[in-house]
């Protein structure tokens, strides 16, 4: 593709109607004085231009946007589409028997295509797809053969000139278009609003600024520092924060910042962040993040310190419909669709699959990670098998977007250099520059050591484990399954408090139960607390307690654990013992395996908490990936012929098999008749997502073959009876009601 700089011409065509409408009013049955309102097609498209240029902007493209806004909705000047929006408004009843008008969208990529053609690629086809998606290449292709209707104009003339980019690479080309159709897209979406529901449109915008922010999280921690006692924890806490400060004024990049569990690098990333993004003017922080427990808890503490006005949580769990005010409840809604927020807290899958959607709703907000700093937390946990396309992706977004991206862990794995996996073929080059934050002489894995790694001989049995984790009063007990977390927790005395945490519980209960874990652990009593966990309680989780098992598994999972032990470091030194299961089952094949192998194969002698230790560990765990890009991303976007839909259906970082239920506990229920009374809604469904669990195909099929299991709407199921679902451990398919057929 040869991207051309010379100025290209739209011309006149003849039409039919001198007057065209881009949108419509609809007609007030009850009060015929009330007059309708019209959007005039050419104000629209102007608007749409301008706005999706001003996006556009901040990645040099704003010609090329501004165009995209003119053209993508000359397909409307159609005389048959103007007739519709007349009839289905009510607008001239003549037109009443119009039920539907024709496609338009391939109509502005067809002129653009024609007048453009070596810029058509970026141009055409975010138009053509700007209402049901991105095309991949042939259908694109095939939309952009059609004739242009001969009652549509092309235009007017409108010069175009392509930025002077040198240093684009072959995984730039697909982000480009998607962020400029981002660009498109939101740019129509809200003139539309603008114009149909202005009401609407004056609650977007009016944030507060990046040096305001700084100002109240600078507040907060000076008044935490007042409050807090002086230890060696806070004292490097401290240290973290100042460093933080020190190293912020570098330009526009990737950054780590190393920290082990408890040196406080949350508020100290958010710290960094705020005075990083003054000195480069940069316009927003996206925290992305792994596990929903953490989101939870990042995105609570932030909007104590900043505000809900300024803090935007958008993962599955949130529902707006618990804020109380009417007005921010909206603006939270309306800022989910476009990501127009001072602070995100989402998800790495919301985030990184945006990336790669083709869909209008995901790729709405792309453009405002544009001039952004991004901190991903938790890194180690992104998922070998994406791994180059995500590398790639971070590379794209720094060099042509502008946006600094910031890892945090206390398990920092590779991310520059060379990546070699277990064949020539797997291997790739990551990111050039990662500018650690805190100075290798810092030595904080030593500083804040608060626990001893012991590993305990020999095969273990579920009885074995659980005698050893009851002689403990105060300890949490980590494995890699559900059905292992199930058997060692029934195992335990029933005495003092026994809790388990599985994702057989939904999301809710595992909060509920989280807290009541917090609760217990600050009282000052002999009580037992006895917790069995699986993995989802290993990271981000502020809980602490003096003894932790972990069952076999990589180091940066060891480490994890080891971190909700002696977590504000009130003793000298603590124990995290791990221990292996193979008297049971051996690990499970996979990812596991192949982490656990890694560790072994580092052999003895370590010190397990070093980062030269953790280096190790991922150059082996590199040597077992055959694949760092399993769906094959990069034959499908790495090129101008890009697959945009077929990439979009592939790039899934969780290869979820399951199927989500809808349980009975808590408040559920009342949720499920609301279900059935309204029919299914966005806001309905996020908020019975808290009150599912996700379940094996034979486990749903077992459970539905026994009758448990109610279909309300396609796609949609819930298991209802109370005895398919514990107090203490979930959703469970082992009862009675298994052995004869359910009946309501």
């Amino acid at each position: 593709m040869i991207w051309d700089n010379s100025h290209l011409f739209l011309h006149q065509k003849s039409f039919l109607m001198t007057k065209k409408y881009a949108h419509i009013t609809q007609a007030d049955k009850t009060n015929s004085h009330i007059k309708q309102r019209t959007q005039d097609l050419d104000v629209h498209g102007h608007h749409v231009g301008e706005m999706a240029g001003v996006f556009a902007t901040h990645f040099g493209f704003r010609d090329i946007a501004y165009i995209m806004g003119l053209l993508h909705d000359k397909g409307k000047e159609q005389q048959k589409w103007q007739e519709y929006i007349q009839g289905s408004t009510g607008y001239d009843t003549k037109f009443s028997n119009v039920k539907q008008g024709p496609h338009h969208a391939y109509v502005g990529a067809c002129i653009a295509q024609k007048l453009y053609p070596n810029l058509a690629p970026l141009i055409a086809q975010p138009i053509a797809g700007h209402h049901r998606g991105l095309y991949d290449y042939c259908d694109y292709i095939e939309e952009t053969k059609r004739e242009i209707p001969k009652d549509v104009s092309i235009g007017k003339t409108v010069p175009c000139t392509f930025p002077n980019l040198t240093n684009l690479k072959k995984h730039d080309l697909h982000h480009i278009i998607r962020m400029l159709f981002s660009c498109l897209v939101d740019a129509d979406s809200l003139d539309t609003e603008a114009f149909m529901d202005p009401e609407h449109a004056k609650l977007r915008g009016c944030h507060t600024t990046m040096v305001e922010l700084k100002e109240k999280l600078e507040k907060h921690l000076q008044e935490l520092k007042e409050k807090s006692t002086i230890s060696e924890v806070n004292l490097i806490r401290d240290y973290v924060q100042k460093q933080c400060i020190r190293e912020s004024n570098g330009g526009v990049g990737f950054y780590s910042l190393t920290v082990p569990t408890g040196g406080g690098k949350t508020l100290s990333s958010v710290l960094w962040a705020l005075h990083h993004a003054i000195e480069n003017h940069l316009q927003r922080i996206i925290i992305a993040i792994p596990y929903t427990s953490i989101i939870v808890q990042t995105a609570s503490t932030l909007k104590s310190i900043f505000g809900e006005e300024n803090v935007l949580e958008h993962h599955s769990n949130i529902n707006p419909e618990d804020i109380e005010d009417k007005e921010l409840r909206k603006r939270i809604q309306m800022a989910t669709e476009n990501w127009d927020y001072p602070i995100i807290v989402t998800t790495n899958v919301q985030f990184f699959e945006s990336l790669f959607s083709n869909k209008r709703s995901d790729c709405r907000k792309l453009h405002n990670i544009v001039k952004s700093v991004v901190i991903l937390d938790e890194v180690q946990t992104l998922p070998m098998g994406f791994y180059k396309p995500i590398v790639h992706t971070l590379d794209t977004l720094k060099r042509v977007f502008g946006t600094s991206i910031l890892f945090t862990t206390a398990s920092q794995p590779i991310l520059s250099g060379r990546i070699e996996g277990s064949n020539p073929r797997a291997g790739f080059d990551a990111l050039s520059d990662v500018h650690e934050i805190i100075p290798d002489d810092a030595q904080l894995h030593k500083k804040l050591r608060r626990v001893k790694l012991n590993f305990m001989e020999g095969a273990k049995s579920y009885d074995e484990i659980a005698k050893e984790v009851s002689k403990y009063h105060r300890v949490l007990c980590i494995v890699n399954t559900r059905k292992d977390a199930k058997e060692i927790f029934e195992r335990l005395p029933d005495e003092g408090i026994r809790l388990h945490l599985s994702r057989m519980m939904c999301p809710a209960h595992i909060s509920t139960t989280i807290q009541h874990i917090k609760e217990a652990l600050g009282i000052n009593d002999n009580k037992p607390i006895r917790v069995v966990a699986t993995q989802l309680i290993e990271a981000g989780v502020d809980i602490d307690f003096p003894v932790v098992f972990r069952q076999e598994a990589g180091l940066d999972s060891i480490l994890q654990a080891a971190g909700r032990c002696n977590r504000e470091g009130k003793q000298e030194r603590c124990n995290t013992y791990i221990f292996s299961l193979s008297k049971e089952h051996p690990l499970p094949p996979g990812f596991i395996t192949q982490t656990n192998n890694a560790r072994l194969n580092m052999g003895k002698g370590h010190d397990w908490f070093s980062p030269e230790a953790m280096t190790c560990y991922f150059q082996q765990l590199h040597s077992r990936i055959s694949s760092f890009d399993i769906s094959n991303i990069q034959e499908m976007l790495y090129k101008c012929e890009c697959e945009f839909e077929e990439s979009s259906k592939k790039f899934h970082l969780i290869d979820d098999k399951t199927t989500s239920v809808i349980i009975n506990w808590n408040k559920s229920l009342e949720l499920y008749q609301q279900l059935l009374f309204q029919g299914p809604s966005y806001f309905l469904m996020k908020e019975l997502a808290k009150y599912s669990v996700n379940i094996k195909k034979n486990d749903f099929q077992l459970l539905n073959k026994a009758g448990a299991i109610e279909n309300p709407f396609e796609n949609i199921y819930a298991i209802l009876n109370p005895n398919f679902y514990r107090k203490e451990t979930g959703l469970t398919t082992e009862n009675k009601w298994l052995e004869e057929t359910y009946i309501i």
